[in-house]
């Protein structure tokens, strides 16, 4: 039975929502809502007029007889510096004040609308790269590589700092802490990442590097190719930081019993 255009645009628009990067062929659309092709080259016309006006994203459309669709998802600038003025705002707060200079964000990064937005801007920025994999540590970076792994349509990797049974074989290496300066180490699973992986590493908060230095050796370990670092904060004494290039949304620090907060690098890397 054939769908009315309307329920039609309804129906693919979720469907391409849920599958980033992913390509369509038009033969699936035309055999879902038994249509003729040109009419839903017609919808997606319309699809791809809609999303660029509101800023949702690219639907590409790919020619030929193994071609289609593909929804690239993506956040404008404006969008961008919006959701990241709410974020400093709202950690420029006394109350998130930890003793030891530390900062409270796990409210923030439990948040899913706040995780989505996160995601969005990440993926933003390799949008037109070949990401295969997101690598963070657990725990508070969890949340945050599963949203910019669903944008990009990626499984992500988690590495931990001990080794669980159920990790299976597992590839160690040990990293000065930034912020303690001692030898830590960090387990990854043998089988989470294929050789020649391309692999973004996103992390909450980075303040000496050394987090981020130790799941940049691990990509190494697993000859993988690391494609860029993104942490959602940084602290604005970098004490030495051993990671040179990294994509930050703010700069936070925590003292005197007072919260800081300012703009990261977020719009001279994403948006140059």
């Amino acid at each position: 039975m054939k769908i009315r255009r309307s329920d039609r645009l309804i129906d693919m628009t979720r469907y391409l929502l849920e599958r980033p990067h992913t390509l369509v062929p038009l033969t699936f659309f035309a055999d879902r809502y038994d249509s003729a092709k040109s009419s839903i080259s017609e919808d997606l016309t319309i699809l791809k007029r809609t999303f660029q006006a509101r800023g949702t994203g690219l639907l590409e459309t790919i020619p030929g007889a193994a071609g289609g669709t593909r929804f690239l998802p993506y956040m404008l600038k404006e969008e961008a510096q919006d959701v990241v003025s709410q974020l400093i705002e709202e950690m420029s707060s006394d109350t998130r004040y930890l003793p030891g200079g530390y900062v409270y964000m796990s409210d923030l990064l439990g948040n899913p609308a706040t995780l989505r937005q996160i995601g969005r801007i990440f993926a933003t920025q390799y949008l037109n790269q070949n990401v295969d994999a997101v690598m963070t540590i657990a725990t508070k970076g969890v949340p945050i590589a599963q949203s910019v792994a669903d944008f990009l349509n990626v499984p992500f990797v988690i590495v931990r700092h001990d080794t669980e049974i159920t990790e299976g074989s597992t590839v160690n290496v040990n990293y000065v802490s930034g912020s303690s300066t001692r030898i830590e180490k960090m387990s990854l699973s043998k089988r989470s990442l294929k050789p020649d992986s391309n692999v973004l590493i996103v992390d909450d908060y980075m303040r000496g590097g050394g987090t981020v230095g130790g799941m940049i050796s691990m990509v190494d370990e697993f000859d993988a190719n690391l494609i860029g670092v993104g942490v959602v904060a940084e602290s604005t004494a970098p004490n030495g930081r051993s990671v040179g290039d990294y994509t930050s949304f703010m700069r936070v620090d925590a003292e005197n019993n007072t919260v800081i907060s300012q703009p990261g690098n977020y719009l001279e890397k994403i948006f140059n």
